[in-house]
């Protein structure tokens, strides 16, 4: 920077002031910058290396206005003193001097203003956005396409191999120069890669792993047209993407293709936002080793309780803190990282099922809210429409009787002309009152219309939530059966889940269980402790070989021996009952070895109401 006494004579203001350019744009651009980050230096919105930038950019503020104080002060002074400018040279210097004091003064004030800022209150509100949608549909055709960074992270970039495979279209998607997803908040900590529909409808494709900058994501999409965007997310089991888009697809032009114009809608950034807990404790706690995945299941928890799911979605939250307990057990006693990652997944999971079940129960209670705050302002306007008619009609009755008195001393001929006008009178007043008539006759049949399409409305709700109790009940069936069949051999029938324990499982002749059907049978009992309210028959065959006492008798001390070991393994006892039909109820013929070998086995009948069925005694 120049001193006054190298000025020569003459030196204009403009001329003066450009020396101390760097000094203008150098504050002028930190003050941008930080206002730029979105006015919101709290934690729930910066990373922690931005907080540390912001926090260095304030003291460089402050420590420019210190030094341009002190050189506004010594060119007052000597300005002041010299003899050696003209006195307009002497003016313009001091305007100058007076410039650079003001500013430095200014930047000050911007950043310590700026420094005290709080953050504002985020929207929930959904958001709209466009983006292009691209033709698959050629079957065994391969389309290259290019993806680049939006406003929020312009330097990303990548490409996709998207090939069409008839039914479906796989895509293997690269991407390159991704930031950390916390750079827009600690409640973000990872990306999606999203498919979007023509028709709006956003799928997610897949979790977007960043790695030194890098990442790729293969997939598999049943729809042949659709655009793709990665959005950063708090966690990779989101169902509807956020606004924070930090790429979009676009075609490569040597490829050929078709693109449609996409309209979708972005979750806003308040719907993740530490309203009611504070982001760096709940998310990230003392360990900053801990696995992300463990991360964006705190995450998870805390947004799901945000959205009301202690209140809507109970046991699914529940659920999910026993699974998020479960992994951070996990990691404290520094099992398998696979075995944390997994169970962290399954609670990101349960908790994204729990907050949307929060976000559609609190979406219908509004709606039911609004729709009894119209009825009553509807019946309020109603009350005061028939108030406004009976004031009106007391009203003309009193003037027709005023009316009246002043005309009673007439003579005759004006008594019947007075009496004509009041029989006029009173048709037109019938008429008004037959028009009132029918409006409220119409309000009340428009009343019943709406009572009766809510009665409808209700009706279809409650077929629906039966519906889904029988499809829950077949699932856990379902199950049931597959877990009951990795143990021994089961089948479905009307009587319930039948397991068979086959001869071998038993001692020759005799009721004693072998240690292999032991072991089989305590799974067995792990699997039915899993699921309370079941019940279980235990039936004892055999085949035609010996008396029918002998085989009576083995039959019901086998199905004994079956239920005391259940029993002992925690299975209560007045869900199991066992019966032995000895050679009674064979399922093949005792003619041949391998029949009779079919003949002798122990059933276990597996029901409840749990899965749909009754006890069977």
């Amino acid at each position: 920077m120049p001193s006054p006494e190298s000025l020569p004579a003459g030196y204009s203001l403009v001329a003066f002031c450009s020396s101390f350019g760097r000094l203008a744009i150098l504050c002028s651009r930190a003050c941008n910058q930080l206002h730029n980050r979105g006015a919101t230096p709290s934690v729930s919105y910066f990373s922690f290396a931005t907080l540390k930038e912001s926090r260095e950019r304030i003291l460089d503020l402050r420590r420019l206005y210190l030094a341009a104080e002190g050189m506004a002060f010594t060119m007052f002074k000597r300005i002041s003193t010299s003899t050696a400018y003209s006195a307009q040279t002497k003016f313009n210097l001091r305007l100058a001097a007076f410039a650079l004091g003001l500013m430095a003064l200014l930047g000050l004030v911007a950043a310590s203003a700026y420094s005290q800022t709080t953050a504002p209150t985020t929207s929930s509100t959904p958001v709209s956005r466009t983006t292009k949608a691209i033709n698959y549909r050629r079957s065994g055709t391969t389309l290259r396409v290019l993806f680049h960074g939006t406003d929020l992270m312009q330097q990303a970039g990548g490409e996709a191999k998207v090939e069409n495979k008839g039914k479906r279209v796989e895509i293997d998607a690269k991407f390159e120069g991704l930031e950390d997803a916390t750079k827009f908040g600690l409640e973000y900590l990872t990306y999606v890669l999203w498919a979007i529909s023509p028709q709006g409808r956003a799928v997610s494709l897949g979790e977007v792993q960043v790695k030194d900058g890098k990442a790729q994501v293969k997939a598999i999409s049943d729809m042949q047209t659709f655009g793709m965007i990665v959005t950063a997310e708090p966690y990779f089991a989101v169902t509807q993407p956020g606004d924070e888009v930090v790429a979009e697809n676009t075609l490569d032009a040597a490829n050929g293709g078709e693109t449609i114009e996409a309209r979708y809608e972005l979750l806003a950034r308040g719907v993740y936002s530490s309203s009611n807990t504070k982001i760096e404790n709940a998310i990230f706690g003392i360990d900053r080793k801990t696995p992300v995945e463990l991360f964006q299941a705190r995450n998870a928890v805390r947004i799901a309780r945000n959205a009301g799911a202690e209140k809507y979605a109970g046991p699914s939250l529940v659920k999910a803190g026993g699974q998020l307990q479960s992994a951070e057990d996990l990691y404290r006693q520094k099992r398998d990282k696979k075995m944390v990652v997994a169970d962290a997944r399954d609670a990101v999971q349960t908790a994204e099922e729990a907050r949307v079940i929060s976000v559609k129960q609190k979406a219908e209670e509004e709606a039911q809210a609004k729709v009894a705050a119209e009825k009553a302002a509807a019946e309020a306007r109603e009350a005061k429409a028939r108030q406004d008619a009976t004031d009106e009609a007391k009203r003309r009755a009193d003037a027709e009787q005023a009316r009246q008195a002043a005309e009673a001393a007439k003579a005759d001929a004006e008594r019947l002309r007075a009496e004509a006008q009041k029989a006029a009178a009173d048709a037109a007043k019938a008429k008004e009152e037959a028009e009132k008539a029918r409006s409220a006759a119409l309000a009340d049949q428009q009343a019943a219309l709406e009572q009766k399409r809510a009665a409808e409305a209700d009706a279809v709700m409650a077929r629906a939530a039966a519906a889904k109790a029988e499809q829950e009940k077949a699932d856990l069936r379902a199950q049931l059966l597959a877990q009951l069949n990795s143990v021994l051999q089961t089948q479905d029938s009307a009587r319930g889940l039948i397991v068979n324990m086959s001869d071998v499982l038993f001692d020759t002749g005799s009721y004693t269980l072998r240690p292999a059907a032991r072991e089989k049978l305590a799974k067995i009992s792990g699997i039915l402790l899993a699921h309370p309210g079941l019940t279980l028959q235990i039936e004892g065959h055999t085949d035609s070989v010996g008396t029918d006492e002998f085989n009576q008798r083995l039959s019901e001390q086998r199905a004994g021996s079956v239920l005391d070991f259940l029993a002992q393994q925690g299975v209560a006892e007045p869900s199991i009952t066992s019966h032995g039909f000895g050679k009674t109820q064979p399922v093949a013929s005792n003619d041949t070895v391998e029949g009779r070998q079919k003949n002798r086995r122990v059933e276990l009948v597996v029901n409840g109401e749990a899965i749909g069925g009754t006890s069977s005694k």
